[in-house]
């Protein structure tokens, strides 16, 4: 082989190896890009991630409101509950045995005007009977 076509067969080796190296340029370019597009995207996590974090404290501090709320419920339940097993409950107790004692009394009175009502038709029944002792002995 001569030395032209040493230094041909060397110029088409070194030809592929420029285009090869143009080729990975290119390919280094494009990776490039891609990296800046990824380290966007990261950065636009990285907001996202900060807004998240910030509602999640926003959420927690909610959270304690509510459970402040919800322990304050539950504090005037209980004093109702108490209000009602110890005054209102005791007070409707006191009613119902003032009824049981009107009822009572009641069913007493209505004994007692039945008990005139017999008296009375005796006493009229024994003044019949005198008046008519009397008119007998008037006859006699």
């Amino acid at each position: 082989m001569t030395d032209n076509e040493r230094f041909d067969l060397i110029l088409a080796v070194i030809q592929g190896m420029k285009t090869d190296i143009q080729e990975m340029k290119t390919d280094m370019q494009s990776m490039k890009t891609d990296m800046q597009g990824m380290k966007t995207d990261m950065q636009g996590m990285k907001t996202d991630m900060q807004g998240m974090k910030s509602e999640m404290k926003d959420m927690k501090s909610d959270m304690q409101d509510m459970k402040g709320s919800i322990h304050r419920l539950e504090q005037r339940v209980k004093t109702i509950e108490m209000n009602l097993e110890n005054v209102t409950n005791r007070n409707i107790q006191l009613i119902a045995e003032g009824h049981l004692d009107l009822v009572r009394k009641l069913e007493e009175a209505v004994r007692v005007k039945e008990e005139r009502e017999l008296l009375l038709t005796r006493v009229n029944v024994l003044e019949g009977d005198m008046r008519r002792v009397k008119q007998q002995l008037a006859l006699a």
